[in-house]
């Protein structure tokens, strides 16, 4: 123990100035915090081009000079270099391992994340990386003594020179180099989201937005809604099922050659086979998926200033409820009954951090017996039913805790949350076990709505909000920005469970809308204006044009 604190003493300086740390630190963030941006920057240099890419730790060490020059004020200084240096570890080692980008949509993502999905990111390469690369060096930074010149004139004059230093540093790589820069970045645009620590910038602009800019005033739409009525003069039940991190890609309706739907396999499923994500987070797709807003044209605030699909089906007189098993509804719920779902349940499908999704089973089994007794007693009818399962789905890294072990299909499995650390097969066996418990629960909600075929017209829709990254050039989970995220990402399973009972009732010709999930490309777009065609509510802000039935309405 005296040796470690001789050692500590001896290379943490017992006074040094703003300047010298600040440069000190500038170096640290341009060299070796920035090491992910850099060594991409090396792959996308083409060849003969070596020189130019040694040049990206000089040129972000200059930038950095000036930028925390800004904060080098007692009382500041530490608490802000500290905040940085530690998030800016955490940040490397997503990008390093995940290919991660801290754009504005990550961050929401993070700052939406609830505690049992965070913890599932710890690891022991993560908690070394944070202590090697942020805690370790957040030490020395808080141990060093730094002192100030007498003279504020000398001081001020000081500062200015280092400032006039870091922006020299800048502009000879600009002078030398410029046509370099201007050639990948031109091409290559979400380098700038690779810079760290960006994520500071966006963490503030996320945090301003969401607590302290005034709120748009909310726009009731779809107030008109109302009913068509059917035939057979049955209420009807619809389950939406919202999936979480699924891919297209890696379901056997969409072209995978392993069985990945063995559950739902006789069930006569619809599946959609283009399908586009409004977003490749939760944070993002979920409200938009829910919204009338558009892929180009979503925004959040707007989004949240207006009514959703939901809000809409229960303006016609529908009873709308939202069961959530993934840590929160992101404000869809906002305006209708949810039931949140705790992982601290009494229930042995739940283990303190998160439940399995057969739990959302029995949540819709007990709702509607208990609607049946309650319609039984007071010798009323029963009621319009829309009732949305949010699932945990296939969210990683530990995708082995998103299934029981005896619905584990595919092996050997990735059973750690490191999982950089498991081979490309580990990792594609137990994510396919997700997809296939997943199809297992649609397989046992779509029996529950069997059961109440005689009483209801009854339906099932499964949309995912969007995909994954599974090692494909070298990226992994989910969050890129949408503008240069992979397919894998992107391209999201819809199914859809339709009786023919449930389409004749609604005017709706089944085969017709089979033939178009065949050949048809459909986005996250269409969702807010199907589930009112295939519900039956007609308004003014359904958009014909979006909704899936409209070209397949029974003459």
């Amino acid at each position: 123990m005296k040796l470690l604190t001789e050692t500590w003493s001896r290379i943490t300086p017992q006074n040094i100035s703003y300047e010298t740390m600040t440069a000190i630190i500038a170096v640290y963030f341009g060299l070796v915090l920035n090491f992910p941006v850099i060594r991409k920057i090396y792959q996308l240099s083409t060849e003969g081009h070596v020189l130019f890419s040694l040049t990206p730790a000089i040129l972000l060490s200059g930038c950095f000079m000036v930028i925390f020059s800004i904060f080098a004020f007692r009382f500041v200084y530490k608490p802000a270099m500290i905040v940085f240096i530690l998030s800016s570890s955490a940040a490397m080692y997503a990008m390093l391992q995940y290919n991660v980008m801290f754009d504005y949509s990550m961050i929401e993502n993070i700052f939406e994340t609830n505690s049992g999905e965070a913890i599932s990111y710890l690891s022991f390469n993560s908690v070394g990386y944070v202590l090697v690369f942020g805690i370790l060096p957040s030490i020395w930074v808080y141990r060093t003594n730094i002192v100030q010149q007498a003279s504020l004139t000398k001081a001020v004059f000081r500062r200015l020179g280092f400032v006039v230093l870091g922006l020299a540093v800048i502009g000879v790589m600009v002078l030398f180099f410029y046509k370099d820069y201007a050639s990948v970045g031109r091409n290559n645009q979400y380098l700038n989201k690779m810079i760290i620590p960006a994520h500071i910038y966006n963490t503030a602009k996320y945090i301003n937005q969401r607590f302290f800019s005034e709120k748009l005033t909310f726009n009731p739409i779809g107030q008109d809604a109302q009913l068509v009525p059917v035939a057979n003069g049955k209420p009807t039940l619809m389950v939406l099922v919202v999936g979480e991190t699924a891919r297209a890609q890696n379901m056997a309706y969409n072209g995978y050659q392993r069985n990945t739907n063995p559950y739902t396999q006789d069930l006569s499923i619809i599946a959609l086979q283009n399908v586009s994500s409004c977003g490749t987070a939760t944070a993002h797709s979920l409200p938009c998926m829910f919204s009338n807003l558009t892929h180009n044209s979503y925004n959040r605030e707007a989004a949240e200033a207006q009514n959703n699909v939901l809000d809409v089906i229960k303006a016609a007189g529908v009873e709308v409820t939202w069961f959530d098993n993934d840590g929160g509804d992101k404000a869809v719920g906002a305006r209708i009954n949810t039931i949140d779902i705790s992982p601290n349940e009494n229930n042995p499908l739940c283990d303190g951090l998160s439940c399995y999704d057969e739990i959302l089973v029995e949540k819709l089994t007990q709702k509607l017996q208990q609607d049946a007794q309650t319609s039984a007693a007071s010798g009323k009818g029963l009621t319009n039913q829309f009732i949305a399962l949010h699932t945990i789905g296939s969210h990683g890294p530990t995708y082995w805790q998103r299934y029981p072990a005896d619905k584990a299909s595919f092996t050997p499995e990735c059973s750690r949350s490191d999982i950089e650390n498991c081979s490309d097969q580990e990792i594609i066996n137990v994510y396919d076990n997700t997809i296939a418990y997943t199809d297992f629960v649609l397989a046992k909600t779509i029996k529950v709505l069997e059961q109440y075929q005689d009483n209801y017209n009854v339906a099932l829709v499964y949309l995912s909000d969007h995909g994954e990254s599974l090692g494909e050039s070298g990226m992994y989970l989910h969050g890129t920005p949408y503008s240069i995220a992979p397919s894998q990402q992107t391209h999201v399973p819809w199914f859809m469970w339709l009786p023919q009972e449930y389409t004749q009732a609604k005017g709706v010709d089944r085969e017709c809308i089979a033939d178009h999930a065949q050949t048809a490309s459909y986005s996250h777009d269409n969702l807010f204006h199907s589930l009112l065609g295939l519900y039956g509510v007609n308004t003014s802000v359904r958009d014909a044009a979006l909704d899936i039935t409209s070209n397949c309405k029974l003459t």
